[in-house]
């Protein structure tokens, strides 16, 4: 029924978009202007001379930026202007699906492709929300011509076990200068299995002000994240071989199957402001302007132009992270530190400050390239339960403050080469000692009259575990450590051939001191199969290497279309860093117009990744942690394929799909994490619309 009622509100809805503005162009290329912002996307961005304009006399123009959370420099972005791979983008999993996650939408995540995860190893409880947490470096600033909306709606399964997603983009200027919006998004994801639901809400709103002499960016944003944790399924046989289940009902369903918790959520509170702004020094001068003819013409128009700038980039944030249980199950952890309580609760408050001075590229002849210095201090304070010498509960305060200094040299100017250098250094705190070097470099070229595009990354960095590592206290785990600095070394290339469609990357990276969270659970008794959780932080002292390569091919003809990336991957310690050897993705779709109008992607894609020890999830630390050594399984070897329809109608895009339309096929090893199987074959539908007025 629910189905049913979608799609008479669709039929609904299309006589209504049919009134819209005309949009032609939608040219393949990058499509990362919708994500993360409210799915804005701009069909008239190529077509200023659209005919509807002068009858509506509503000007339609998108410019977006990201802005640098280090440096705050404004970092020019596209608008989407593509219905391409809409369909992917609600998936917990990722547009490619390489991320591993518990089964339901917007839960705790990981990707398998190890150059993606962050460059610097963290515990934060918010890292495994990035799906739907966006940092400030991540956000979309949006200025517009006339005042901007997008609407959009994602929607799955029934009322009973259905996800529904609701996003609202807004963005308005007030003159040439200054420009203020909002992103609104709720998540409510009720889950196929037993106590397993999630409520995410965001709600960030964003200013600017940009004029030749000063500018800056504000963003202030409030997260309410909370998950249902259920321990996984009790038997994965309920999954791979239901018939082995002795007295099982053949007509069960996916919430009548056993899990391990009830009762139990993680819940992150996050209150996050981030501002950067810009004194600019320089000088007016006249533009030069050509005549038709080409001749260079005086001109009475001034430009300024951009010698130095001082910069200031201040990022607050106040993070509150509990893990509550009220039923506290017997035969389930090892230890109890905290015997009388029943939440595990710790904040964060951070205080970041940077002050840069910045020697700028252009203005003079000797000017070459862009010159930045920098100092940053960062102060944060923690709280966590303790006990006092007879056992009273307390909260304890940890204070750590770091100072670090450094440059930057980078040049964009010249198309054909391109290139950026950092360095910065820990002075003074706990950070101390602690560096990290990185640079990339772009050369454009021509070989055979074809486009080339040749890209190196490389990094050193040498840095201190984050605080959590470091320290825990919580009702089931406690450390305190005192770890050594992790040193880590990468070096990346890629060779791309547009015109071709063709991308090759490759990359090598050397750990030493990789941190982690290390499974020492013990069994509940001797020769027991079923083990009490205990997880400690430890460091592999020896050296541990990664390697990975990628293949990107694109390929079409007529009508017809096939995206294809493989990826493989080698860790030297799989017991430390697991990770699959190969991860794949195929989406061969139709692409075609029908009536002029109705632009339409008819395909099925799929992802497959091979068998591997991959991380487990626990529950109390909201964290992915190594696996039982004793009691390991292995996941992967099952390909998670999906048919669907996807359109961009005029201001609107829609699409409708059928997502793990194989269950039940092979093997039946479909799970992403040990022990949470994914969701089973369902119906999706989503609708993204932008309103200009």
């Amino acid at each position: 029924m629910r189905t049913e009622r979608i799609l008479a509100i669709l039929l609904c809805l299309l006589p209504a978009i049919m009134f819209g503005q005309n949009a032609h162009d939608h040219a393949e290329g990058e499509n990362e202007g919708g994500f993360g912002n409210g799915e804005v996307f701009s069909p008239f961005r190529n077509n200023p001379k659209d005919s509807t304009k002068a009858e509506l006399k509503v000007p339609k123009y998108i410019r977006q930026w990201h802005v640098n959370e280090q440096s705050g420099e404004v970092i020019p972005v596209n608008a989407d202007t593509l219905q391409f791979m809409f369909q992917n983008w609600q998936q917990t999993e990722g547009i490619n699906g390489e991320y591993n996650f518990l089964g339901n939408m917007g839960t705790p995540r990981q990707t398998r492709i190890f150059f993606n995860r962050p460059t610097d190893t963290k515990f934060d409880f918010l890292q495994p929300y990035d799906y739907f947490y966006l940092r400030p470096g991540r956000f979309f600033f949006n200025d517009t011509k006339s005042p901007y909306t997008n609407l959009s709606y994602h929607s799955t399964g029934n009322r009973m076990n259905g996800d529904d997603r609701v996003r609202v983009y807004f963005s308005t200027n007030a003159g040439k200068k200054f420009g203020i919006g909002f992103l609104f998004d709720y998540l409510f994801a009720r889950g196929r299995y037993d106590k397993q639901a999630t409520s995410l809400v965001n709600i960030s709103l964003f200013s600017y002000y940009k004029s030749d002499r000063y500018d800056y960016n504000l963003l202030a944003s409030n997260y309410h994240m909370k998950q249902a944790e259920n321990g996984g399924i009790t038997d994965d046989r309920y999954i791979t071989r239901p018939e082995d289940i002795s007295g099982l009902n053949r007509n069960f369903t996916t919430t009548d199957i056993p899990v391990n918790l009830y009762y139990s959520w993680n819940r992150n509170m996050l209150y996050d402001v981030f501002f950067t702004h810009n004194y600019n020094m320089g000088f007016y001068r006249d533009k030069l302007a050509a005549d038709s003819s080409g001749v260079v013409k005086d001109s009475v128009e001034t430009e300024f132009v951009k010698v130095a700038k001082i910069t200031h980039v201040a990022d607050v944030k106040y993070h509150e992270h509990n893990f509550i249980n009220h039923n506290n199950i017997k035969n389930y952890y090892a230890d109890t530190f905290l015997p009388y309580d029943s939440t595990d609760a710790t904040t964060r408050i951070k205080v970041k400050n940077r002050l840069a001075f910045s020697l700028c590229e252009g203005f003079s002849k000797y000017a070459f390239a862009n010159i930045t210095a920098f100092a940053t201090h960062t102060y944060n304070r923690y709280t966590l339960p303790d006990l006092t010498a007879d056992d009273k509960e307390f909260l304890k305060n940890y204070n750590e403050h770091n100072l670090t200094v450094g440059g930057t040299l980078s040049s964009s100017k010249w198309e054909t080469l391109k290139y950026n250098v950092n360095g910065e250094a820990s002075l003074i705190g706990e950070e101390f000692g602690a560096f990290n070097i990185d640079g990339d470099v772009e050369f454009n070229f021509k070989l055979w009259k074809r486009a080339m595009r040749l890209r190196a990354k490389a990094f050193i960095k040498n840095n201190r575990p984050s605080f959590y590592y470091r320290h825990y206290h919580s009702e089931h785990f406690w450390w305190d450590n005192d770890l050594s600095k992790e040193f880590k070394t990468r070096i990346e290339g890629s060779f791309e051939i547009p015109s071709w469609r063709t991308r090759l990357s490759a990359g090598f990276e050397n750990i030493k001191n990789y941190t982690y969270i290390a499974n020492e659970s013990t069994p509940i008794s001797s020769g027991s199969a079923k083990y009490l959780w205990r997880l400690r932080t430890k460091q592999a002292h020896e050296n541990i290497q990664v390697f990975t390569a990628t293949l990107k091919q694109d390929f079409k003809v007529w009508i017809f279309n096939l995206n294809t990336e493989v990826t493989y991957q080698h860790s030297s310690n799989k017991e430390v860093l697991p990770l699959p050897d190969i991860n794949a993705y195929a989406n061969f779709f139709l692409k075609f117009t029908y009536a002029k109008v109705l632009h339409t992607e008819i395909g099925v894609d799929a992802r497959y990744f091979t068998k591997y020890y991959a991380p487990d999830y626990s529950p109390a630390l909201g964290q992915f942690v190594q696996q039982n050594p004793e009691n390991k399984v292995a996941i992967g070897n099952y390909p998670f394929v999906t048919v669907y329809a996807n359109f961009l109608l005029k201001t609107a895009r829609f699409y409708v799909k059928y997502y793990h339309v194989n269950k039940g096929s092979g093997n039946r090893q479909y799970f992403l994490a040990p022990h949470y199987p994914m969701n089973p074959a369902i119906f999706c539908f989503g609708l993204s619309w932008n309103f200009y007025n």
